[in-house]
C-alpha cells in the first residue's frame, strides 16, 4: 500500500500537546495507525506527553532538534531515529534556525 503524503493537505496544529507555535503535518490515519510527515519551524515544539496506548517512531529527514525523553534529553538530527515506547513520555523541540522535518508512525498497541 502506497501512502502519498505529498498529495495530502497540510494540517496546522497550534500549540500541539501544549507545545510552542505550530506543528505542521501531512497525516494518514486508518483508525489504528497514524503515519505523518511533520515540520516544526524555529522555536516550535510538540509538548511533553505520555504514550499510554501506543508507541511512536520518528525518523528525522532534515534539521536538528531536542527530544525530552522521560527524565533525559536527546539531541537529534537528519538521518537519526527516535523511538518512544508505550508507557514512556517525550517532547520534540526545534531550537535551530532551519525547519525540523520528520516522518513519524504511531501505531495503537491496544
Amino acid at each position: 500500500m502506497i501512502i502519498d503524503l505529498n498529495g495530502m493537505e497540510t494540517t496546522v496544529l497550534p500549540n500541539f500537546k501544549g507545545g510552542e507555535k505550530e506543528f505542521k503535518a501531512k497525516m494518514y490515519f486508518d483508525g489504528t495507525t497514524r503515519i505523518m510527515r511533520g515540520t516544526l519551524e524555529q522555536g516550535a515544539s510538540i509538548g511533553f506527553h505520555k504514550h499510554e496506548t501506543n508507541s511512536e517512531i520518528m525518523f528525522f529527514l532534515s534539521g536538528e532538534g531536542k527530544v525530552l525523553f522521560d527524565d533525559g534529553v536527546e539531541y537529534v538530527k537528519a538521518g537519526q531515529c527516535h523511538f518512544c515506547p508505550k508507557g514512556h513520555s517525550h517532547s520534540l523541540i526545534n531550537e535551530s534556525a532551519e525547519p525540523l522535518v520528520f516522518c513519524a508512525t504511531v501505531p495503537e498497541l491496544g
